[in-house]
């Protein structure tokens, strides 16, 4: 009884050492500029500001079972567009610097929340938001809806331009919030998977 009882509790480990290779296993996403929309918003006294930015590329990878991520989403900062030429042109020249800084862009490092292998997921993602020139520690939650090995990807956050040194383009007339509300969406496509380091 003894060697077979040993042989039904090595199973389990047997199993669990063909397993954990596969859910170390990082995860490398690439991102659809294509069917990705960066939108943001700016509240002043009399009327709210729409516009929206293009992505150049999105590509993430991360590690579920240590939280670990890295990648980049750069976004084009001189395809901001609020509809508004002449806003615009002020938008590009004065505060966002567009022609000096070209590039938007943030880098994961972090990624906090589970990763449901289908449905829908919360995460509170974490990493670098480089703007005009800086360098800025950013927390975003992110939802995630996987369906069939697509990747629809949302998240929302505020970038506080004035804290991070950008002009606020309020006037005597017109004011406007120190911050902008940004929404992104994207859907993405595994590529293959790469083992952990």
């Amino acid at each position: 009884m003894i060697p077979h009882l040993r042989l039904l509790l090595s199973l389990p480990v047997s199993a669990l050492a063909l397993i954990s290779p596969l859910a170390a296993q990082e995860l490398a996403l690439e991102m659809d500029p294509a069917q990705t929309k960066v939108d943001f918003t700016l509240g002043d006294v009399l009327h709210t500001v729409h516009g929206n930015f293009q992505l150049k590329r999105g590509a993430i990878r991360f590690d579920p079972s240590s939280g670990a991520a890295s990648g980049d989403l750069s976004v084009d900062a001189r395809s901001g567009n609020s509809g508004n030429g002449t806003r615009d042109r002020k938008m590009h020249k004065e505060i966002l610097e567009s022609e000096r800084f070209p590039d938007i862009v943030f880098r994961p490092d972090h990624a906090d929340g589970k990763l449901a292998p289908q449905g829908v997921s919360q995460m509170q993602v974490h990493g670098k938001f480089s703007i005009h020139g800086g360098d800025h520690e950013l927390t975003a939650p992110v939802e995630v809806r996987v369906n069939s090995g697509q990747y629809e990807i949302t998240a929302r956050f505020a970038v506080p331009y004035q804290k991070w040194g950008m002009k606020n383009p309020s006037t005597l007339f017109l004011r406007v919030d120190d911050h902008v509300d940004i929404t992104l969406h994207s859907v993405a496509h595994a590529a293959n998977p790469q083992p952990s380091k």
